[in-house]
């Protein structure tokens, strides 16, 4: 009897997996598992059950809470944990990119940004600016996920908690040793440094303190087209929203319109909208919909990534491949792919918390900071010594930003932002109140 009810275990079980909700199916914890494991652990020991009539009904009302605890008003429940291993790894392997390209190539090679050459890498680390790319694409995934729950408040404030803490500090790092080591190539005012800590200098004409900060003034035009989403209540329709942005850039493409270009971020829309498809998929699996919208994205990054690549050429007087360049924007959409539908083996399954949590700060110390020091220690440092050790140092600056400022602060600036707006709804509600009574009067 113990054999045929494991038989009987395996089909139901085959049966709930079939039914359940993609984000629970690679094994990883969801709010029904402790009760699918007591259904299991009932069904195999309820040996002396005279027939399957009788199993089926000793376990229907476990079978019952199971897919109840499954949905919610007709919706699954979202995981307990959503972290997605191989996200943080290719974070941080986008940021590398990033510090190479700057490092061993972009500083040296035009605008007299550094005085040392590192030729070592230049031949590879000149197409390390795609990076940026991936950073892109990584942020369409993620920045879905955050918003899926539907909470415009809750976006809003997950973004500012993450964005603003480590940037004052970087900011305010680069500002001081501009001011203080900087020379005349690099120089930064008062009023300069207040209009960046806004993190809106990007949107006006005042110069960014860190040449490397308008990837976020992209970003953040990303987040806003998001919370545009979320203020109309339309997250649940962000498939088909995604698919018209994707339809909407084509068509900007063939017949050009800046202001339109500029609010849907046309030049990089392909990478931010991959991303985003790739979390429907792995969120919800592969469909005709899904392959069209990743292929058709595919195709427009690398339309716009190797479109212009001969004004790359003429500004840093260097050849560059477009099949190289296609190539790259290919191996991000594969990786991609693999971290969507789960493929990744030993690399999905290790956590990369660490490498994740250093990205950003890294990226938004390390350029201007670098160069700088580059020009004040070359040549009577050798080239080796100080590329390789100014690598070491920003990842470790990196490292204090996050676990002296980010790990610390985070949590209390978000339980502050929180009583603040409650504060402010309260407010705003006893106001509404006051005109409807003075109406009503």
């Amino acid at each position: 009897m113990l054999n045929f009810n494991f038989c009987f275990v395996c089909f139901e079980w085959h049966q709930l997996v079939a039914i359940m909700p993609p984000l629970w199916r690679d094994g990883r914890e969801a709010e029904g598992a402790p009760l699918l494991r007591e259904y299991r652990v009932k069904s195999l020991i309820e040996g002396s059950n005279p027939s399957l009539s009788a199993i089926y009904l000793s376990n229907k009302v476990l079978l019952i809470s199971i897919f109840r605890s499954f949905l919610i008003r007709g919706k699954p429940l979202r995981m307990t944990n959503t972290r997605v291993n191989e996200i943080d790894l290719l974070r941080f392997l986008a940021a590398i990119a990033v510090v190479f390209f700057h490092y061993s190539f972009r500083g040296y090679a035009a605008d007299d940004m550094s005085v040392m050459p590192y030729p070592l890498f230049a031949s590879a680390s000149k197409y390390g600016y795609l990076g940026v790319e991936l950073f892109f694409m990584i942020s369409g995934f993620v920045i879905l996920m955050t918003a899926a729950s539907g909470s415009l408040r809750g976006f809003v404030i997950s973004r500012i908690v993450r964005l603003y803490p480590a940037f004052w500090v970087c900011c305010t790092i680069t500002f001081l040793l501009t001011i203080t080591i900087g020379g005349a190539r690099y120089t930064a005012s008062i009023g300069q440094y207040l209009a960046n800590m806004t993190m809106l200098s990007g949107f006006t004409k005042i110069p960014s303190i860190d040449g490397a900060y308008w990837s976020l003034f992209i970003e953040i035009r990303f987040y806003l087209l998001v919370a545009i989403v979320l203020l109309v209540g339309k997250i649940h329709k962000a498939q088909t929203l995604t698919l018209a942005w994707l339809v909407l850039t084509i068509i900007l493409e063939i017949k050009s319109t800046r202001t339109l270009r500029n609010f849907f971020i046309t030049e990089y829309s392909a990478f931010f909208i991959a991303g985003a498809t790739f979390f429907f998929i792995w969120e919800k699996g592969l469909s005709n919909t899904r392959i069209a919208m990743i292929i058709t994205s595919w195709a427009l990054a690398v339309f716009k990534s190797t479109d212009k690549l001969d004004v790359f050429e003429k500004h840093y007087a260097t050849p560059i491949s477009s099949y190289v360049v296609a190539g790259i924007v290919t191996l991000f959409f594969v990786l991609m792919a693999l971290a969507s539908l789960r493929r990744t083996g030993f690399i999905g399954r290790h956590q990369w918390l660490l490498a994740g949590v250093l990205t950003y700060p890294l990226y938004l110390l390390h350029q201007n900071i670098g160069f700088m020091v580059f020009n004040l220690a070359y040549p009577q440092v050798n080239a080796h010594i100080l590329f390789w050790g100014m690598i070491l140092v920003v990842i470790a600056i990196a490292y204090a930003v996050h676990f002296f400022i980010e790990k610390r602060f985070a949590s209390p600036m978000k339980r502050a932002l929180n009583t603040l707006t409650d504060f402010g709804q309260q407010k705003l509600s006893l106001v509404r109140s006051a005109i409807e009574q003075r109406r009503g009067n």
